[in-house]
């Protein structure tokens, strides 16, 4: 039993929190901090998967670290924070508190502050003297008033941070935010195919190779990937394992970051969307039609809580939506979009037809991977009607477009394609013409203006 002091408070032991048996409010002691200090210049560097993303170079500016639960966040935070001590940086200029610890029930903004403080009154050389230090909060979202400390620490420079926050109250996009023009986004999605790879310790050399051997096993292992996706916890799981991982993290995301957050009060309808949407990915979407469908079979909806629905799970990051490229922005509104999934493992979670989705789920590793490396994109439709996967563009580079298909060794096929991306590029000349498929070889002579490359080798490039 703890110990009763005079003011009705109750004092478990030293190292643990103070509980106010008046109010129920519970203080957590300075030993216990000092220990969490402790623990958290003492973490060893792990050895975790390196991830290629890419740091906003805006000094003067935090980084909010977003993305799906359980795509790597916290471990991408790790991981950085293990490439700065390799490269001797010392152990108190990396502070890395992870907040999600059941002993820090009840942290205030006050306990916070005193952490930073105690962190600066030890080491003085380090704290925000431009010397390399850097503070990385983890699930901030559990320390209530956390922007005005960040902000206080944003403001005195010297120091870069790193935040990231997942829950009903603090979606992972909302970080930024929530910091007023202080933070900078930086998105981490589940493995890439190159990350799948250097995960399994299989990471090809540099050029990728295009034929051989080498370029066979990178075939078959993306063949993997379209089906296992890039969760960092599914790699190497079995089937029937990773389907039930997928799809809890599904069923997570959906409860506690859109049901629990935005008080859906239509549950049956949301999670009609959601499967909808995860079970035909690349497939034109209509708020229209879906009402239209839910009606249609007694589901009473409105169309503005449809597109509600649409935007929160978006924001989740557990679908991708891609809007027709064009500058007006009424046709845009009223041309459907093409929905995909954040991962492709997730396909074939929600498919009931039976049919193979490698051509979607190739379509979707495409998309993901413009987006990892900063591209804006969209789709083309042209004036004859032919229809372009991707449009991309990125500051300071020319656009792309990019036609992904499975294979092209058939007339028809071919013949499609190439009239879809001739025609897209004389909507937009400057475009460079991408032809990305899962033939070994170009079946056929390709125009002088279409580059042709194997899915391997342009999810792998330096484009």
């Amino acid at each position: 039993m703890g110990t009763v002091r005079p003011g009705g408070r109750i004092y478990l032991n030293e190292r643990t929190d103070i509980i106010d048996t008046v109010t129920g409010k519970v203080t957590i002691s300075r030993a216990l901090l000092r220990a969490k200090l402790d623990e958290s210049l003492a973490v060893p560097p792990p050895h975790l998967t390196r991830r290629d993303v890419r740091l906003p170079a805006i000094p003067g500016k935090a980084l909010a670290v977003i993305g799906m639960r359980r795509s790597g966040k916290t471990s991408f935070l790790a991981e950085y924070r293990a490439r700065r001590l390799h490269a001797g940086a010392p152990a108190e200029s990396q502070l890395l508190l992870l907040l999600e610890d059941e002993r820090l029930a009840g942290i205030t903004v006050a306990d916070l502050g005193w952490l930073l403080e105690e962190h600066a009154r030890r080491f003085p050389l380090w704290s925000g003297s431009g010397r390399g230090a850097t503070l990385y909060l983890d699930e901030v979202q559990y320390v209530p008033g956390w922007e005005g400390v960040l902000r206080r620490v944003i403001d005195a420079g010297g120091i870069q941070v790193f935040v990231t926050g997942s829950s009903a109250r603090l979606l992972s996009r909302e970080v930024a935010t929530s910091l007023r023009g202080r933070a900078m986004e930086v998105l981490i999605h589940p493995f890439s195919f190159r990350e799948t790879l250097r995960h399994a310790g299989d990471e090809p050399p540099h050029p990728v190779p295009d034929t051989g051997p080498a370029a066979a096993v990178l075939h078959q292992r993306l063949q993997r990937y379209l089906v296992e996706g890039g969760f960092p916890e599914a790699q190497g799981a079995e089937p029937r394992d990773r389907a039930a991982l997928l799809t809890g993290y599904v069923d997570v995301v959906v409860l506690r970051d859109v049901i629990e957050r935005y008080a859906v009060t239509n549950p049956l309808a949301l999670r009609w969307l959601q499967r909808q949407l995860l079970a035909n990915p690349g497939g034109a979407f209509s708020v229209n039609k879906q009402y239209d469908t839910l009606r249609s079979q007694g589901v009473r909806v409105g169309k503005d809580t449809l597109h509600e629905y649409l935007g929160h799970l978006e924001d989740a990051f557990l679908v991708r939506t891609v809007s027709l490229h064009t500058a007006s922005e009424r046709r845009r509104m009223v041309n459907p979009r093409k929905a995909y999934p954040v991962d492709p493992g997730l396909i074939s979670l929600f498919s009931r037809s039976g049919r193979s989705h490698r051509v979607r789920a190739l379509e979707t590793a495409v998309l993901l991977e413009l987006e990892r490396r900063g591209w804006e994109v969209s789709y083309v439709r042209t004036t004859e009607g032919w229809e372009v996967d991707f449009f991309a563009h990125r500051a300071g580079d020319p656009p792309m477009l990019v036609q992904v298909c499975l294979e092209s060794a058939q007339d028809a096929t071919w013949e499609r394609e190439l009239r879809a991306l001739q025609a897209g590029g004389e909507a937009y000349p400057d475009a460079t013409r991408w032809l990305v498929t899962l033939d070994s070889s170009p079946p056929r002579r390709l125009p002088d203006s279409v580059t042709w490359a194997s899915a391997p080798s342009w999810l792998l490039g330096d484009w």
